[in-house]
């Protein structure tokens, strides 16, 4: 029997880049949460390991050995088969952690698969950044080199945001070296409660996406996207990650549904969806 995994889209509602090791490794502090819509991981018993990508967005996506679903299965080191199948729906490296999202739900659906206990955190780390926080599944602060999370407070009922993607792709290296500065203040203390969406997005308005300015000199388009999303009346617009997605925060689906399709009739060579923000891990 096949096992189904959701890997909702991941948002950085903030980034802060705030040094960089020795290693190479940047340090970030993020606000992080997910969306309720996203890719979907399915695996079934197989003697041999295979991938096979199918959805909208599979055909900018190949299947080869560095594909971060295998990555991740390998991480294992079971020497177990499955046949596993990607359902394709995020645009890949958009920034809304397409791939660490994938991974995350390959090895959750493979540790139920073969009945095992998750890859450690090391080698849950060596997958991505992003990977430990998408396991997780839910709203968190991220910090160090993406292995330190912290629970947040409750996010305001009825949370929603537009996701834009120009189609265009920033790589995300080329991103974090065109970074004017390393060593960025960390995020503001949080408090106890967000009274309600308004109270959020006053916080998130004065904190950063450190990568956004850069990502725009390498894509201009961005910034018309964010341009535009802000034409829409959301609490907050934002790029996500390293983009080239951005995102417009709103306090009710309905108002992100209507943004939605005014982006999406205006711009139709966009990939734009509404969506809800999750409070509590997607299955």
């Amino acid at each position: 029997m096949a096992i189904e995994v959701a890997a909702p889209a991941k948002l950085n509602l903030a980034l802060h880049v705030t040094g960089q090791r020795a290693d190479g490794y940047h340090l970030l502090d993020s606000l992080v949460v997910f969306a309720d819509i996203g890719d979907r991981v399915s695996v079934a018993p197989a003697g041999a390991l295979t991938l096979a990508i199918t959805g909208p967005e599979a055909a900018g996506l190949g299947a080869g050995e560095d594909n971060l679903v295998l990555r991740a299965a390998r991480a294992f080191a079971a020497a177990r088969g499955a046949r596993i199948t990607l359902e394709k729906n995020l645009p890949v490296a958009s920034g809304i952690g397409g791939g660490s999202a994938d991974a995350a739900a390959t090895l959750t659906a493979l540790a139920r698969l073969w009945d095992l206990p998750l890859p450690g955190d090391a080698a849950v780390l060596t997958l991505g950044a992003d990977v430990p926080v998408c396991l997780a599944g839910r709203p968190a602060r991220m910090s160090g080199i993406g292995e330190a999370l912290a629970p947040v407070p409750p996010l305001p009922e009825g949370l929603a945001v537009v996701l834009v993607n120009p189609r265009v792709t920033v790589a995300t290296p080329a991103v974090f070296r065109a970074l004017a500065r390393k060593d960025n203040p960390a995020l503001e203390a949080m408090p106890e409660r967000f009274a309600d969406a308004e109270d959020l997005a006053g916080w998130l308005l004065r904190q950063r996406n450190d990568l956004q300015a850069a990502a725009i000199g390498m894509a201009p388009v961005i910034a018309a996207v964010l341009d535009r999303i802000a034409a829409t009346g959301p609490l907050l617009t934002r790029m996500s990650g390293s983009g080239a997605t951005s995102f417009g925060l709103y306090g009710t689906l309905a108002s992100a549904a209507a943004a939605a399709a005014d982006l999406a009739s205006a711009h139709p060579g966009w990939w734009v969806r509404a969506a809800q923000v999750l409070s509590a891990p997607r299955g």
